[in-house]
C-alpha cells in the first residue's frame, strides 16, 4: 500500500513561498503563549496566596511582616501592597495612598497586557495568509491551464495542493491562538479583581489602624 502521508518538510514545500510567514507567525505566537501563559499562572496562584495572608496579619496589625511577605511574593497584587503598605508605614494621608495604588495598578495592567495584541494580530492575520495562498495557489492552476490550452487533472494538481495546504495552515494557526488568547483574556480579568482585592487589603488596614489609634486614645 502506498504511503501517502505527509511529512512536515513536505508540507511546508508543497505548500510555496507562503508557508514561510505562516511558519514565522506560528513560532511568535508560540514564544508568546509559553510566555504568558507562565507569567499569568505564576501571578494567579502567589496572588491567592498572598491575599489571604495579608488578611491575617491586618487584622493583627503587623505591617512590616505584611510588607516583607508582599515583597517576596510575584505578580501585580504584589506589587500593589507594597505600594500602599510603603506609604501607610510612611503614614500619608489615605488620599495619597489611593493616589499610589491607582498608578501602581495601571502599571501592572499594561504588563499583564502585553503581548495580547501579538496574538490578536496573528489570529487575524494567519487565515488571511492563508486565504492569500489559496488565491495564488489557484491563479497558478488557471495559469497551468491557460498555457496548456486544455484541463487535465495533473495541471492544475499542484496549484489547488498549495491552496488547500495555505488555507489548512492558516486556520490551524489561528484557531489554537484564539483560544488562548481568550483563555488569556479571562486570567488577566480575574488578576485584575485579584488587585482590587489588594487594594481593598490597603485601605482596610489602614481603616484598622486608625480605629486602634482612636481606641487607644480614649
Amino acid at each position: 500500500m502506498q504511503d501517502t502521508s505527509y511529512e512536515l518538510l513536505t508540507i511546508f514545500r508543497d505548500g510555496g513561498f507562503m508557508m514561510i510567514p505562516l511558519v514565522l507567525c506560528s513560532l511568535v505566537a508560540l514564544g508568546v503563549i509559553l510566555a504568558k501563559g507562565w507569567t499569568l499562572l505564576v501571578a494567579h496562584v502567589d496572588s491567592q496566596k498572598l491575599l489571604k495572608h495579608i488578611e491575617e496579619l491586618g487584622t493583627t496589625g503587623r505591617l512590616d511582616e505584611a510588607m516583607q511577605t508582599a515583597r517576596e511574593t510575584r505578580g501585580p497584587v504584589a506589587a500593589i501592597l507594597v505600594s500602599g503598605l510603603t506609604r501607610v508605614k510612611d503614614e500619608q494621608t489615605g488620599k495619597d495612598i489611593e493616589k499610589a495604588i491607582s498608578t501602581t495598578g495601571s502599571i501592572e495592567l499594561d504588563f499583564l497586557e502585553r503581548g495580547m495584541n501579538v496574538l490578536a494580530t496573528i489570529a487575524n492575520v494567519a487565515p488571511m495568509l492563508g486565504f492569500l495562498g489559496t488565491v495564488i495557489g489557484m491563479i497558478a492552476a488557471f495559469a497551468a491551464i491557460e498555457a496548456a490550452g486544455q484541463v487535465e487533472p495533473a495541471l492544475v494538481a499542484s496549484g489547488i495542493k498549495v491552496a488547500l495546504i495555505t488555507t489548512a495552515a492558516g486556520l490551524a494557526i489561528a484557531i489554537p491562538v484564539n483560544i488562548f488568547y481568550n483563555w488569556f483574556v479571562s486570567r488577566i480579568d480575574t488578576l485584575i479583581m485579584d488587585m482590587e482585592k489588594g487594594a481593598q487589603a490597603v485601605l482596610d488596614l489602614i481603616w484598622n489602624a486608625e480605629a486602634r489609634k482612636r481606641a487607644e486614645a480614649r
